[in-house]
C-alpha cells in the first residue's frame, strides 16, 4: 500500500472515529428528542467519508471533507424527521394510530379495524379526518416520498387478500390526494398476508396484521 493510500485510510478512520464517538449507542439517549438527528449525522458521515475518498484526488482530504459534509446533511435530515414526527403526533392525537421513527423514515400504522368495515375498502368518514391531517403534515414537509402499504391477516384466500390490500392502500392514497399531496410523491403497494407482524393463530394477532402503513421517506439532503 502506498503512503498516500495509507494516509487516506488513516484520515478516513479518524473522521469516522470522531463521528462514532459522538453518536455511539452510549451517547444516544432513547429519550433524547435529537437522537435521530445524531443518528443521521453518523450515517451521513460514514457515507460522505466513503464518497469523498472515492471522488477526491487527495483521498485523505476527500474522506474528511466528505465525512463532514455527509454528517451535516444527516443532521438536517434527522432533525427534520424528528420535527415532523412531533407535529404529526400532536395533530393526530389518536391512540390507535402508531408512529414509528426509525431514523431514516416515519411509519404511520393504521389498524384496519379503525379504517374499514369488514371486506371493505371504503375509508370510514371519521378516519378521513385523521388522514387529512397526515396530508397536511406531508404538505408542510414536501421533501419526501410516500409509500402506502396495505396488509391483511390470512383469513380467506391469498389472492383475495392481495387484492383487498391493494384496494385499501389505494383508498388511503385517494384521501391523501384529496388533501393536496402531489400524485408524484405517492406509491401504493398491497402485501396481502405476506408480511404479518404478529401471529395469525389468535384474534389479537390477526387484528394487528390487518393494517395500512404510510411510510414517509425523506429525500436525500
Amino acid at each position: 500500500m502506498s503512503i498516500s493510500h495509507k494516509t487516506s485510510f488513516i484520515a478516513a478512520g479518524l473522521s469516522l472515529g470522531l463521528l462514532a464517538a459522538c453518536t455511539s449507542p452510549a451517547h444516544l439517549n432513547e429519550n433524547d428528542p435529537n437522537k435521530n438527528a445524531k443518528s443521521g449525522a453518523l450515517l451521513g458521515g460514514i457515507l460522505g467519508a466513503g464518497v469523498g475518498a472515492l471522488v477526491s484526488d487527495d483521498k485523505g482530504k476527500g474522506a474528511v471533507i466528505g465525512g463532514v459534509v455527509g454528517a451535516a446533511g444527516g443532521v438536517v435530515a434527522g432533525g427534520l424527521l424528528d420535527e415532523q414526527e412531533a407535529k404529526l403526533r400532536q395533530s393526530l392525537g389518536n391512540d390507535d394510530v402508531t408512529i414509528t421513527n426509525t431514523g431514516d423514515r416515519l411509519i404511520v400504522s393504521l389498524p384496519q379495524d379503525i379504517l374499514f368495515d369488514v371486506d371493505s375498502a371504503t375509508v370510514y368518514p371519521a378516519l378521513r379526518t385523521d388522514l387529512l391531517k397526515v396530508a397536511s403534515n406531508l404538505q408542510e414537509y414536501p421533501d419526501s416520498n410516500v409509500q402506502i402499504v396495505g396488509h391483511t391477516d390470512n383469513s380467506g384466500s391469498a389472492a383475495y387478500n392481495q387484492s383487498l390490500s391493494e384496494r385499501r392502500a389505494n383508498s388511503v392514497a385517494d384521501v391523501l390526494l384529496d388533501g393536496g399531496v402531489a400524485f408524484s410523491r405517492i406509491q401504493t403497494f398491497g402485501r396481502g398476508e405476506d408480511q404479518p407482524i404478529a401471529s395469525n393463530l389468535t384474534a389479537e394477532g390477526k387484528a394487528q396484521n390487518r393494517r395500512v402503513e404510510i411510510v414517509i421517506l425523506p429525500n436525500a439532503v
